[in-house]
């Protein structure tokens, strides 16, 4: 296992990838784990995601907010002609929402339900809430899955379609920095053409986000049109919420990016214990401060899966192929050379067997991975075929990198990814 260090080419000089590969099977029967049973689609017309936001909100209209929110048979109309499925069939949600006055809605980055469960008994009010588990969006990966929760569509109709997706002939954009080979690209990529859904269905709700986020071009993407209140601190997040609830607001956003950051560079071990107990602490004290008739949903965009060994490398013969690559480690786009469609995804299925599905783009679009109805303008964002971890592998791209190693990974379609929790709390 290597938990430490940079990518290096020193592993591969002495195992081929092949090798590799039984190395890690080896590993993945020792531990009784069966890679393909871990194949998880999202289902976009029922409990996923893209659907929470339209069903709550429908919840509130029905309530009788004349003004700040539509009369209920309006925003139905309105989301069903955007996309989205009907608010109004939505008995996945709690029942214990009907009539309710105030919600807010808290968003964990990371935190998938699997690693929820495993922590439940050192979690005072996390264990406590009644709960459920849904499902994130595929991509499993930040932009594609809160953009899917604010506009209320999947990824394959609100368009951003992974962490590094093709905007150009050649150029690739990572969708949370807005940049290209690390230079901002906010005048030559406008969000809202990349973006063109208007998130919150235009109710300009309150939304409390981490300071200096808030004019990021992807926040203009996915949150614009919102009146956001930022924090400096942790114990701003809690502050915040408490006041706009006090005054009167009808809908609240907020998010909290801790619990995904401390598993990508420590894995799921204590500091990630040490995170959701401060998670925990924060959520009771939300709880604590909720008025008669206001409720709390907490979720996340995503789960995480533990990756100690190192990137898998395209195969030499593949790799020649290759014009470009672009998505995350454990979603992996190639975008190839003209004519090598074919010959490619035959031998990259023959190679990583047993550790990923290999679909090309047609097929990808054909079984509504990222969600039904694709425009072709989307579908040129993404690479001719793709590599969808269902194993704890991811591949490796020398254009995606970063400042240390990712020891918890995710973008790909295993359980620990896809199933993300649902926790309500009622004042």
């Amino acid at each position: 296992m290597f938990r430490n260090g940079p990518v290096t080419g020193h592993f591969y000089s002495r195992l081929s990838v092949t090798e590799h590969i039984g190395v890690m099977l080896s590993h993945m029967v020792e531990m009784d784990s069966d890679p393909i049973s871990e194949w998880c689609v999202p289902d976009y017309s029922g409990a996923c995601l893209s659907n929470l936001l339209p069903a709550v909100v429908y919840r509130l209209a029905q309530s009788g907010h004349r003004g700040s929110i539509p009369a209920p048979d309006r925003f139905r109309r309105e989301v069903i002609r955007a996309g989205s499925t009907d608010p109004s069939d939505s008995s996945w949600l709690f029942s214990e929402l009907d009539g309710l006055d105030q919600m807010v809605v808290f968003v964990v980055d990371g935190l998938g339900s699997s690693q929820l469960e495993a922590h439940l008994s050192d979690l005072e009010m996390l264990g406590s809430l009644k709960r459920i588990t849904i499902d994130s969006v595929a991509p499993t990966t930040t932009a594609s899955a809160l953009t899917s929760i604010t506009t209320g569509l999947p990824p394959s109709l609100h368009g951003l379609v992974g962490y590094r997706m093709r905007v150009g002939p050649r150029s690739v954009m990572n969708t949370l920095r807005w940049s290209t080979g690390g230079k901002k690209v906010s005048m030559d990529v406008n969000p809202y053409r990349i973006a063109p859904v208007e998130p919150f269905f235009g109710l300009h709700p309150a939304v409390v986000t981490k300071s200096g986020l808030e004019k990021s071009e992807f926040s203009l993407a996915h949150l614009r049109s919102s009146r956001n209140s930022s924090w400096r601190t942790q114990s701003g997040i809690g502050s915040w919420i408490k006041e706009l609830l006090a005054n009167g607001e009808k809908f609240i956003y907020a998010y909290y990016e801790g619990i995904d950051s401390t598993a990508h560079e420590f894995g799921l071990g204590d500091r990630y214990l040490e995170e959701l107990i401060y998670l925990d602490f924060m959520i009771k004290r939300i709880t604590e401060a909720l008025p008669r008739g206001a409720g709390l949903l907490v979720t996340a965009d995503h789960g995480q899966v533990e990756v100690l060994d190192e990137p898998l490398v395209i195969p030499d013969n593949v790799q020649s192929q290759v014009s470009f690559q672009s998505g995350e480690g454990r979603f992996r786009w190639l975008h190839l050379r003209s004519g090598s469609l074919e010959e490619a995804a035959k031998e990259l299925e023959e190679t990583f067997a047993g550790v990923c599905r290999v679909l090309t783009r047609q097929q990808v679009i054909e079984q509504e991975i990222l969600g039904p109805k694709m425009s072709q303008e989307v579908s040129r964002r993404l690479g001719d075929v793709a590599l969808i971890a269902t194993s704890p592998v991811s591949f490796f791209d020398p254009d995606d990198t970063g400042p240390f190693k990712l020891v918890c990974r995710h973008g790909g379609l295993s359980t620990q990814e896809v199933k993300v929790p649902l926790l309500c709390a009622i004042g």
